[in-house]
């Protein structure tokens, strides 16, 4: 029974209204009843893309509310919180408004904790070669809870999910790029060719080859050739920011930043290749892939993304956020600013060791040294001429370092030793876990671990946005009264209560505003 002022809306979902009066939609709120949404596509207002889509019951396709095909009536059109919910319950992609290049936007996260960790193991191919039932188990609940929460919060189930991420990779690559149809198949996650164009020609009732446009020569990318796609974000979003905070933490010889461009050598299980980040047309980013192992590349669009934060709904947190008054300020100066997150758990922690209390140029130095010595080197002149020569080590690989070579204090090149033994023997050591407290749990259990860089490798690594590493002295400093008064770790803590569940967002604020500059402060920040 639905709650009275409620309505049941086309995706089987009850919604509150939330419609201010008069025509004006709160782009805040993801609680729309359908007249609201019905207004959001006749405005075309940006503000909802990726927020919502409609499915056009006489045309069976789904589009985006910023389509530029004519509004359908409103008897015709059903809407949908997911585009795997539109797809699932029978629509294929607009070929217009191209629902693939809509940004990603977690809009569950902070509502259910766990579709937001189960969305992240999909997208890292947990469905690949995997099922729900293991993926359940991964996270702690039980199958019919996971189909049941997916249901509550995206509309349609994981399976659908991970399906149309495929889908609509696929129909990406097939629009920006000129790779081989095979390729493509690959590239998106498909076990075959076969299934790929069934796929296809049951979505769009043609081969993937006619939604390509003629003109130019295909390049396939297993002969090394760069493939470049743009990758959606919801603005604004604060490039300068991101690209210094990398900047400071790159690693010589396996990260590079020239002219404002962003490049690394990455290692994606036995896959191993380039790419290159830079700002793209409108709001995306444009991610470069050398990776002759395409059917890595789903797994490394997945990093990228959370690298760069491109699933974040900033208006979202800054509305959350700016409502603690000495925030309010901090989010005002940059609405854009986004949480950076990291490449691979396991670099991440070591970075985190070697960083304890030395600052972050003499920590990235120092891991540069690690790299040089026990990383795999990059055979690839066009990479090399960026200054990227080596891949970081593996745990395998440092597993095997003699602790008396190391270039610290032995009791941290034991723990760091200890660490990478550790991670070789459990591939999902850096993986998502049932709950932020338990991540934590476990990541203090690892050598060299304490509390505060648990909290950081669970935001960063893990990407949990209500981590939140209290005994920050940045976050203490940025919260420093006119007086000179610093808030302890406890307060800190006891206040930040009231930024749930986007306390990492926050944390990167006051490490924004913190008046002395991260780089010169010797604290394991330098992480």
């Amino acid at each position: 029974m639905a709650p009275t002022g409620s309505r049941q809306c086309s995706d089987g979902y009850v919604r509150k209204p939330r419609d201010s009066g008069g025509g004006k939609v709160d782009d805040r709120r993801m609680d729309m009843d359908d007249d609201a949404c019905y207004r959001a596509f006749q405005m075309r207002d940006a503000r909802f893309d990726g927020r919502i889509f409609c499915g056009v019951k006489s045309t069976g396709i789904y589009c985006r509310p910023i389509c530029p095909a004519r509004t359908p009536k409103r008897e015709n059109m059903t809407f949908h919180r997911s585009a795997a919910a539109a797809q699932e319950a029978g629509f294929r992609p607009c070929l217009r408004c191209r629902p693939e290049t809509s940004p990603d936007l977690g809009s569950w996260r902070g509502t259910s904790n766990t579709v937001s960790r189960a969305l992240a193991l999909i997208e890292a191919g947990a469905l690949d070669a995997g099922d729900v039932d293991g993926l359940a188990e991964r996270l702690g609940v039980g199958e019919r809870q996971l189909r049941r929460l997916f249901r509550q919060h995206v509309g349609a189930s994981p399976i659908a999910v991970a399906q149309t991420r495929r889908v609509l990779l696929a129909k990406q690559l097939i629009h920006e790029t000129r790779m081989p149809m095979a390729e493509v198949a690959l590239a998106a996650g498909f076990g075959s060719v076969r299934r790929f164009n069934e796929t296809f020609q049951q979505l769009f009732d043609r081969p993937p080859a006619k939604l390509r446009r003629l003109g130019g020569a295909e390049i396939a990318a297993g002969e090394g050739g760069a493939v470049s796609i743009q990758l959606p974000y919801r603005p604004p979003y604060d490039w300068q920011a991101m690209i210094a905070f990398l900047t400071a933490r790159a690693i010589p010889g396996v990260e590079s930043v020239q002219a404002g461009r962003y490049a690394r050598t990455l290692v994606v299980g036995e896959a191993r290749g380039v790419v290159m980040i830079e700002p793209g047309e409108g709001a995306t980013l444009r991610a470069t892939l050398r990776f002759p192992k395409v059917q890595a590349w789903p797994a490394v669009l997945a990093r990228v993304r959370r690298v760069f934060d491109l699933a974040a709904d900033p208006a979202a947190i800054a509305a959350h956020l700016s409502e603690d008054p000495d925030l309010a300020p901090m989010v005002a100066a940059r609405p854009g600013l986004r949480a950076p997150g990291a490449w691979d758990g396991f670099e991440l922690a070591v970075r985190a060791v070697l960083g304890q209390q030395i600052t972050v140029h003499a920590a990235r130095m120092l891991a540069g040294k690690i790299a040089a010595a026990h990383g795999a080197p990059l055979e690839d002149e066009a990479a090399n001429a960026l200054g990227l020569t080596r891949f970081f080590p593996t745990p395998s690989q440092l597993a095997l370092a003699d602790v008396e070579t190391l270039a610290m204090p032995r009791a941290r090149g034991r723990a760091l030793v200890g660490l990478a033994a550790t991670a070789a023997a459990d591939p999902d050591l850096f993986g998502p876990r049932k709950s932020l407290d338990e991540a934590v749990a476990a990541l203090r259990a690892l050598p060299g671990v304490g509390e505060w860089t648990a909290q950081y490798i669970a935001m960063r690594a893990l990407r949990e946005p209500d981590a939140f590493p209290s005994a920050d002295i940045g976050l203490m400093r940025a919260l420093e009264t006119p007086d000179g008064r610093r808030p302890t770790a406890a307060e800190l803590l006891a206040r930040a209560e009231r930024w749930r569940p986007w306390r990492a967002y926050a944390a990167s604020h006051l490490w924004a505003a913190d008046p002395k500059n991260p780089s010169d402060a010797k604290h394991a920040k330098a992480a």
